[in-house]
């Protein structure tokens, strides 16, 4: 065993015929590939030119139109890819996931459509959510236009407050330059079903403006899609509420307001939210120098072909999906599949403070596209000079397919710790023998960059069998403005800058398909025994015995739209209708979202001999602290969990490797003489990456 109804209704297929030649057949791991351009522009062409549908460009226009929001691939159905993939069946029919917002019409709505066949769409159909659930049109993600629009509302509404800001902080919003205010958005937005009222922190826009909000909270309701209607309806500043824009601005020209004076920044490169270099180690060794780096003295020991992925006894099929991230598909160890799918599902943030918009913040990040989040991996520093970097394209929130370059890399890493080893002592000053085996591992990684956070997500591959999933919590911190009463919720990081704290929590998908997709679900309890000792009558032995039992433990009492990450690990009977344990909607309607993991578990159903998938969080707390400035670094900042082999085979399988050194004396006890056997060359050669380094940065429409 391994441990561990639509309110705007479609009712017609639409069909249009195609024509054109038949390509060759491509590599079994491409039913599960992500979307080539080629595939997004056809079906956004597609789907702009049917008339029924009556679809306006993402960029410009009124809100109140119908778009084009998003399209990925929609994964074939488990059945049908098994067919093809272990039976000769026929290719899965390829299909996208495209997701329409409705809102020019008297009941706006989101709505999902499977479009295909791919690469010459023909016929779309709607998409529902288990038991039918609607997604009302305020649970919609943020688009770029929605952005602009709130961001000249919100100008324009706090105009009467320029004087106040400029003399509390120097910067503004009216003919700032380079002296200029913006705001980061929290979620959700509101307090219940409907609502579409978010709380802005106001910034100074300077590098790392995340870290310099300017002590003013603005609570503005965009609900209508008419930003005519949109209004501030409170605000917040420097720990005091107002009810109106006009309010604050007369108290401050009567001279009753406290005000926040920020002190003029530094040049940019010597803002304290900069990575600009600054101190020296006292007494400590120089930095100039590079510091030691990952080769591949004989070349690759991985495969990669297309999105196939091989190393050592692995192989499997992976992908990046534009709403929630890496996926993997049909992952195999030496030949067999241990797992059907391993996807990350969802990131949350859970924040206490006591400004209004601290302690509203509970991030979900899949609403945010965390997945269309890949920017660029630097060489050399996010990934080895000697990684294989891969683009991905998305079509979010745009009208074409946008490249992002390097998102991805796969390399292999020296654990810098051995995979195993022992070295057999004679007790007499020599030895029997040494043995040791290099630890190696392979790693697909990306990152997703949710506003001021960084995701550093990683999938490793160990060649006894053992598939690690980790994720590192990097970026800026989510801070709000410094009050004495904010002291109960976090640390005083800077001199305006309160660090709130805050809960990560990391969901994931594993379909284990271990010896066939018909697993059962056991738990094995360790117990602490003091027994007779059985050869010295009168004695006691204590020890530790395991127990195997069926089942998880009792399930706890939960609120049901974000019970997912309460639980550690829910086992489930795997079904076609709950793909996923959140959605890119919940952030903005947690409270009756159309995806409710809660509904997951509640049915009863037998876990026995079943398609099983395990549902499993990872997370910790973070109570951000003045080394967090500018950013949170990596080490203690990570979590994630294992895949292993439990007595699924009959030794170690990295016995195959041909990595091994063992040493053996010729001439015992003296061990003046010695055999050292090796696999691999004597010398690795050359250890030095020569291309010098290079970065680009840029996404781009393509």
């Amino acid at each position: 065993m391994w441990l561990l109804g639509l309110p705007w209704a479609l009712a017609l297929l639409v069909t249009v015929a195609s024509s054109g030649p038949t390509a060759e057949p491509p590599d079994p791991a491409s039913i599960f590939a992500d979307l080539t351009p080629a595939e997004l522009r056809a079906v956004r062409t597609f789907l702009m030119e049917r008339p029924e549908l009556g679809l306006s460009p993402s960029r410009g226009g009124p809100l109140a139109k119908n778009s084009l929001f998003l399209v990925e691939l929609l994964p074939p159905k488990k059945r049908s890819a098994l067919r093809f993939l272990e039976h000769g069946g026929a290719r899965p029919r390829r299909e996208a996931r495209a997701v329409l917002f409705f809102g020019a019409q008297a009941e706006p709505n989101i709505t999902e459509l499977a479009v295909g066949p791919l690469p010459r769409p023909s016929s779309y159909r709607p998409l529902g959510f288990k038991g039918g659930r609607a997604v009302p049109f305020s649970a919609r993600p943020m688009t770029r236009l929605e952005y602009e629009l709130l961001y000249e509302a919100l100008v324009a509404a706090l105009a009467p407050l320029e004087p106040l800001l400029r003399e509390a902080t120097g910067f503004g919003f009216q003919n700032c330059s380079e002296r200029c205010l913006t705001f980061s958005d929290i979620a959700p937005r509101g307090l219940g079903p409907g609502e579409r009222r978010t709380w802005l922190v106001i910034q100074r826009f300077v590098e790392g403006f995340f870290l310099h909000p300017a002590g003013l909270e603005v609570l503005l309701d965009h609900r209508d899609p008419d930003p005519r209607r949109w209004a501030v309806q409170r605000l917040w500043y420097n720990g005091r509420y107002f009810g109106s824009v006009r309010e604050l601005a007369e108290s401050h020209a009567r001279g009753a307001l406290p005000l926040a004076r920020l002190p003029e920044p530094p040049p940019a490169r010597h803002l304290f939210s900069s990575y600009e270099p600054r101190g020296r180690f006292p007494g400590g060794t120089p930095t100039e120098a590079h510091g030691a780096k990952v080769c591949e003295p004989q070349g690759r020991r991985y495969r990669l072909r297309g999105n196939r992925l091989e190393y050592g006894g692995w192989s499997l099929a992976f992908r990046l999906r534009s709403s929630a991230g890496l996926q993997l598909f049909d992952v195999r160890f030496g030949g067999e599949r241990v797992a059907y799918e391993l996807s990350v599902q969802e990131a949350i943030a859970f924040y206490g403070g006591h400004s209004p918009a601290a302690m509203q913040t509970k991030y979900m990040d899949a609403g945010w596209a965390m997945g269309a989040s890949s920017y660029e991996l630097a060489r050399g520093v996010d990934c080895p000079e000697t990684a294989t970097f891969l683009d991905a394209h998305h079509l979010l929130d745009a009208d074409g397919p946008v490249r992002f370059r390097r998102a991805l890399c796969v390399f292999e890493l020296p654990t810098g710790v051995p995979l195993r080893r022992h070295f057999d002592s004679d007790f007499q000053g020599g030895f029997h023998f040494y043995a040791g085996l290099e630890g190696r591992a392979l790693v697909l990684r990306t990152t997703s960059t949710v506003y001021n956070y960084d995701y550093i997500w990683d999938f490793l591959l160990y060649p006894n069998g053992v598939l690690e999933s980790k994720v590192h919590a990097t970026g800026y911190i989510h801070a709000t403005f410094y009050t004495p009463e904010g002291r109960r919720y976090g640390s005083r990081v800077h001199s305006h800058l309160l660090g709130n704290v805050h809960t990560h929590l990391v969901h994931y998908k594993v379909d284990l398909d271990v010896a066939g997709s018909g697993n059962s679900f056991e738990t094995m309890d360790i117990r602490f025994e003091n027994i007779s000792n059985p050869w010295s009558a009168g004695a006691r032995v204590s020890g530790t015995r395991a127990g195997v039992g069926q089942g998880p433990p009792p399930r706890p009492r939960l609120t049901p739209p974000l019970t997912c990450p309460r639980y550690h690990l829910a086992v489930t009977r795997r079904h076609e209708n709950e793909p996923s344990s959140s959605s890119i909607y919940t952030q903005n309607d947690p409270w009756d979202p159309p995806v409710t993991f809660e509904s997951f578990i509640r049915d009863n159903e037998t876990i026995e001999d079943q398609d099983l998938v395990a549902w499993v969080t990872v997370g910790f707390l973070h109570v951000p602290h003045a080394e967090d400035i500018p950013n949170t670094a990596t080490p203690g900042n990570a979590v994630g969990f294992f895949l292993r082999p439990f007595n699924f085979f009959n030794e170690d399988p990295s016995v195959a490797s041909r990595a091994p050194v063992i040493v053996r004396p010729l001439d015992p006890p003296s061990c003046s003489r010695l055999e050292i056997r090796r696999w691999t060359p004597a010398s690795p050669g050359p250890c030095v990456h020569p291309e010098p380094f290079t970065y680009n940065g840029t996404y781009r429409q393509v």
